[in-house]
């Protein structure tokens, strides 16, 4: 029996656990500051998680995985502290699904994977500013506005883009009422917004990129890298297909970034050209999508993987679309 830990994970890890046991001697431990997680509907054992500091938490990680005896920890919350923290887990045999910590550092951090793009030639980068103040937001946006029609920003620091804003100076108004999530702003808007701090947290300043978005579900395996392409929509259907341009780029980040575990691989286009917008360094939200419509367990692989134990797989490579249904599950 291989215990596997998932600690706080968002809600759509219910369908990743699924996934991970189609081998029935897998045993989930999960864990989340929320009780009432729908996750725990479909682990094996389930804690809950205290409220620590990133330091403390590592160490609490560390004193959790010796005390209910983990074969596999699959972090998500305090991924990057436990990446840089890797070989105590590893001494103790127990096995990470987290990239080393120079690999997560770097792509954790949007600025300096894009700087590291362009070095390194992958694929197309666009043009970005990152400011910490109000005077810098303001060049930056005239700057910007030179070679693009809009601008976009959110914080460095973020996940899930809740701090994304586009600016767009063409009021709505009445229309915006109906809109579930406004994530447009006027130019005064954010200005006067920012003006309350005399320095912020730094801001990531790009084009807006109003073309499709791709989410490359992605793992190295011994039989070759898996990648599934899926064009999101603000709907619930989804759309694999595998464009060359999109598999050529991801084929090339691998080749200059040593990514072993599942990563999640971002695009947005703008005129027919697919820019990059992140690597998560973590299975995605909806990399269950993914797997249904290509008949590839990638959260079973990359477990059986890490404890040494490469299954096979294959992609017909067929476009597919592929949709999602909300149901009940009394917790």
């Amino acid at each position: 029996m291989t215990r596997i830990w998932l600690n706080h994970w968002f809600s759509t890890a219910y369908n990743i656990i699924n996934l991970i046991k189609e081998d029935k001697d897998f045993y989930i431990v999960g864990s989340n500051e929320n009780n009432e997680s729908v996750i725990r509907t479909v682990c094996d054992e389930w804690y809950i998680e205290p409220k620590l500091r990133e330091k403390e938490y590592v160490t609490f990680c560390l004193d959790f995985c010796k005390e209910h005896h983990i074969d596999v920890f699959m972090p998500r919350r305090g991924m990057l502290a436990i990446s840089k923290e890797k070989a105590r887990f590893e001494a103790l045999g127990i096995k990470v699904m987290v990239e080393d910590y120079e690999t997560m550092n770097m792509l954790n951090k949007k600025d300096l994977a894009y700087q590291y793009f362009r070095e390194k030639q992958i694929g197309t980068v666009p043009l970005y500013e990152t400011v910490t103040t109000v005077a810098q937001f303001k060049n930056a946006y005239e700057n910007l506005l030179n070679h693009y029609e809009q601008i976009c920003f959110k914080f460095v620091k973020d996940e899930g883009g809740k701090s994304y804003r586009l600016i767009d100076n063409h009021r709505k108004g009445y229309a915006a009422l109906f809109k579930k999530q406004n994530t447009r702003m006027t130019y005064d808007s954010v200005i006067e917004a920012l003006s309350e701090r005399e320095e912020f947290s730094p801001i990531m300043m790009m084009p807006y990129l109003p073309g499709d978005e791709v989410s490359v579900d992605c793992l190295e395996t011994k039989n070759g890298i898996i990648m599934i392409p899926r064009i999101k929509s603000a709907g619930r259907v989804e759309c694999i297909r595998y464009e060359k341009e999109i598999l050529d780029i991801c084929q090339d980040l691998y080749s200059k970034i040593d990514l072993k575990n599942p990563c999640n691989i971002q695009f947005k286009y703008l005129k027919d050209i697919p820019y990059f917008l992140e690597v998560n360094t973590r299975m995605s939200g909806g990399v269950q999508l993914s797997c249904v419509a290509s008949g590839i367990n990638i959260p079973n692989l990359a477990v059986n993987k890490i404890i040494g134990k490469e299954k096979e797989w294959k992609n017909n490579f067929q476009e597919k679309l592929v949709s999602h249904v909300e149901i009940p599950v009394v917790l």
